[in-house]
């Protein structure tokens, strides 16, 4: 995809989803088959409803070569997590008298492939095989530590939700007995006040909203589009494109 023209689309079909659908639009199709006959980079390119931006900038980091031959556990995010980061980029181009960028090749390929990189983990990891995570009880259940592509430290780690149930006698907590959640999490440092040391969660968290689709060449988890921005905050992407500086069109 090169004409951002379709941010503005894929923002108002975001917002049609988030606030029209009800309990009576979905549909349970049943289990589905976790397999994919092909590689991971294959089943992007056959959802290009979902993925044909993230394509575009796998390609320009330069990351497409390992996400088609490499086994590896990639988190995709969905075109829709992208284009907020991208969008954030072009606010502050806006704000700063420059011009916006009009395709995903302005920004320079070392800043896809630092944020891209994130997402991508050695081996094959599905989520029965990562640490129970409970972001009020950090200590107990604190998920795992994963080095990402660009060999730095990400949390990973499944929620377990908890049943609630209520009657005649009052309402019951069943404690990790409902679903399960895998999250992505991207560790960050900072100075915590004592007052709120037990209850600061130390990362940006990334709910997946698909898990274990299993192509022949690794894991594939699907964020959730509603609840991530590519970098984990969209300022986080926006501001290192900026910095570095944007790169002019090409003819």
């Amino acid at each position: 995809m090169k004409n951002l023209m379709k941010i503005g689309f894929m923002m108002l079909i975001t917002t049609m989803v988030l606030f029209s659908c009800k309990k009576e639009d979905y549909i349970d199709t049943g289990i589905h088959d976790p397999k994919f006959n092909g590689t991971i980079w294959q089943y992007l390119e056959s959802r290009p409803e979902l993925f044909d931006t993230l394509i575009v900038a796998l390609k320009i980091a330069k990351l497409d070569e390992v996400i088609k031959n490499e086994e590896v556990t990639f988190f995709a995010p969905p075109d829709v997590s992208i284009l907020k980061s991208v969008w954030a980029l072009n606010e502050n181009l806006f704000r700063m008298g420059q011009d916006t960028i009009t395709s995903l090749d302005q920004v320079r390929p070392e800043v896809w492939r630092k944020f891209l990189s994130r997402y991508i983990i050695k081996g094959k990891y599905l989520a029965k095989d990562f640490n129970q995570m409970d972001t009020l009880n950090l200590a107990t259940f604190p998920g795992g530590v994963y080095k990402n592509f660009e060999n730095t430290d990400m949390n990973i780690g499944v929620l377990y939700n908890d049943i609630k149930t209520t009657s005649n006698t009052g309402t019951q907590i069943i404690k990790y007995a409902g679903y399960r959640q895998l999250y992505l999490n991207y560790p960050y440092s900072v100075v915590i006040p004592e007052d709120i040391k037990d209850y600061f969660i130390p990362f940006l968290t990334a709910p997946v909203a698909t898990s274990d689709i299993q192509p022949t060449n690794g894991v594939l988890h699907v964020l959730q589009f509603s609840k991530h921005a590519f970098g984990f905050q969209t300022y986080l992407f926006a501001n290192e494109a900026f910095t570095l500086g944007i790169l002019p069109k090409q003819p």
